[in-house]
């Protein structure tokens, strides 16, 4: 698999249903999620669904460049509610890989689907326009900084799902 791709921008939220932050960067924890987020502390949303899956979400911008597009959906990037938003990173092709944000590990989960709590947060009828491209669960394999313009780059492993 060839390719190299970058961060575009880093969210977190501190609550369920906040509004995202965009730091200049955000500290990922290995085997717990983002600092500060609310999943990391298991007060998101869905933290019912337990697991690794929610540590850290990512989401590409050529989504939203293409829902603009082809929906006439504007959505930011931090209103997709995800805490890594790509450009360059083909994420429906990294189910149970790794790669690498500049120094840390993530492992390929699970897809995203989109929910209606999306439409409730940003006011905005997205749940049609996202279906089957709404991003990427990942877990947490080494943690580190992670900041706008960081390398993206595949670690070349692939495992079975769990």
């Amino acid at each position: 698999m060839t390719w190299q791709g970058r961060i575009e921008s880093v969210h977190y939220a501190a609550d369920a249903g906040a509004p995202m932050t965009t730091p200049q960067s955000i500290l990922a924890i290995a085997g717990k999620g983002i600092e500060g987020d609310r999943y990391s502390r298991g007060e998101g949303t869905f933290s019912y669904t337990g697991g690794a899956r929610r540590q850290i979400t990512l989401f590409e911008a050529e989504v939203l460049e293409t829902i603009a597009r082809d929906h006439n959906v504007q959505l930011a990037n931090d209103e997709c509610r995800m805490n890594l938003v790509t450009r360059g990173v083909p994420l429906t092709h990294l189910m149970f890989r790794t790669f690498r944000v500049g120094d840390v590990l993530l492992h390929g989960l699970k897809l995203n689907e989109p929910c209606a709590r999306l439409n409730e947060v940003t006011g905005k009828r997205v749940i049609k326009a996202l279906i089957h491209r709404c991003g990427l669960f990942r877990e947490i394999l080494e943690g580190g900084e992670i900041r706008p313009g960081a390398a993206v780059t595949p670690a070349d492993s692939v495992t079975k799902s769990a």
